[in-house]
């Protein structure tokens, strides 16, 4: 059985890289997605594919993996440079500016 490991993006709505720091498994789809001819609803019999374990580190996924006999393909992240300001958030207020700051 196939498996992902990667580390989730962050929400669109954080400014931070909260929620962002452990990794997943996720299987692989087994079989493919059908439409219920009744209802209109996506289903599948494949329960694996609903399956997403946490780890605390990339190297405790790969263990798990492992252990299980898992072909696990790691995605790894694409870090986010720092945006860190020399005066930080007080620059906000700062009296010393060269422009006024206003809304």
């Amino acid at each position: 059985m196939r498996a992902r490991i990667y580390q989730p993006a962050r929400n669109a709505m954080q400014s931070g890289t909260g929620k962002s720091k452990y990794w997943l498994l996720e299987f692989a789809p087994a079989s493919r997605r059908e439409v219920d001819p009744l209802m209109g609803w996506t289903s599948s019999s494949d329960t694996q594919a609903q399956v997403k374990l946490k780890f605390d580190s990339k190297e405790a996924a790969l263990e798990y993996a492992e252990a299980h006999g898992l072909e696990a393909v790691v995605q790894e992240p694409h870090k986010r440079k720092p945006n860190i300001r020399a005066g930080g958030y007080g620059e906000n207020f700062a009296t010393n500016r060269r422009v006024p700051w206003t809304h």
